[in-house]
């Protein structure tokens, strides 16, 4: 199959698009308008202002499927989160019905539900526009929404690979007390490779995530444990700092700490693996070989 897939440069994208051409695909990948040198099978695409039907279909041509993998944790300029997860994807999902490419793929986020936070807002619009086309007919979707997503690559990740390497570590309390269900970024792109593939005419949702939940501080406590540390002690950092700490990150629009993560990590991040796992073929990896297995 053809499939253009948006996102491909980042943590996740770039791990799709590997396993994709690993399954046979040719892969046509976005990536930015002001990168200098495009390399055969990229598509210029800017999620920042490409937000109209028109824009996207001369790029749907001779495409059979879309895998939709852009995400931003930050609102700046460069690249709206409005535009970024809402507008950009509605137009993108628009110009496939138009263009008559049925199979869409839309990496989404667990926890979305219930959330206030822009992050969350948007990535349900999204949600819902695409499963009203579907509702219609006019093409076939699945949704993808992954716990916390951990591979080599990942900001997110190396955040919390650092954090497992301190002696003594200092952590906000949301961080010691969400509960999450890290997936291997390589259980998701073999479920995305699943539903081009095996899977091609399932829809729907589905929670990505590993077997079994734990805290965020449990998580980090077993990245330590899996590098072959011995436990740190653990420091909770008061609130009012924490609030600080967030509002510093979003000054940084790589940092994967910010206010958004904080209003976040309120809610639990987990799901029901069943549909996954029937995607797989097997369970996903267990948190505690993470390292081993993804962190490569």
């Amino acid at each position: 199959m053809h499939i253009l897939l948006t996102g491909s440069t980042g943590f996740i994208g770039h791990t799709l698009q590997a396993a994709l051409q690993r399954a046979g695909h040719t892969v046509h990948g976005g990536v930015s308008p002001r990168q200098r040198t495009l390399q055969p099978g990229q598509v210029p695409m800017d999620f920042a202002r490409d937000t109209t039907a028109t824009a996207w279909l001369p790029r749907l041509a001779g495409i059979d499927a879309v895998v939709n993998a852009v995400g931003v944790l930050h609102d700046t300029r460069a690249r709206p989160i409005d535009a970024v997860h809402r507008d950009t994807p509605i137009a993108l999902f628009d110009a496939c019905a138009q263009a008559g490419v049925q199979r869409v793929v839309h990496i989404s986020a667990l926890g979305i539900e219930g959330s206030s936070t822009r992050y969350a807002q948007t990535k349900r619009a999204a949600e819902a526009h695409l499963q009203a086309l579907a509702a219609q007919g006019k093409l076939r979707s699945a949704i993808l929404r992954p716990s916390v997503v951990f591979g080599k690559g990942g900001d997110s990740s190396a955040l919390f690979m650092n954090l497992a390497r301190l002696p003594v570590a200092l952590f906000p309390g949301p961080v010691l007390e969400a509960r999450v269900q890290p997936v291997s970024v390589h259980d998701l792109a073999a479920a995305v490779v699943a539903l081009l593939g095996p899977a091609l005419q399932q829809t729907g949702t589905i929670d990505c995530t590993g077997p079994e939940a734990l805290t965020m501080g449990a998580f980090i406590a077993s990245l330590r444990q899996q590098l072959g540390h011995r436990p740190a002690t653990v420091l909770r950092l008061p609130q009012p700092l924490t609030t600080l700490s967030a509002k510093l990150g979003d000054a940084v629009p790589q940092s994967p700490w910010c206010s958004e993560t904080l209003a976040m990590l309120g809610s639990d991040n987990v799901g029901h693996p069943a549909a996954f796992e029937q995607l797989l073929g097997r369970k996903g990896v267990h948190y505690s070989q993470l390292v081993a297995t993804a962190w490569r």
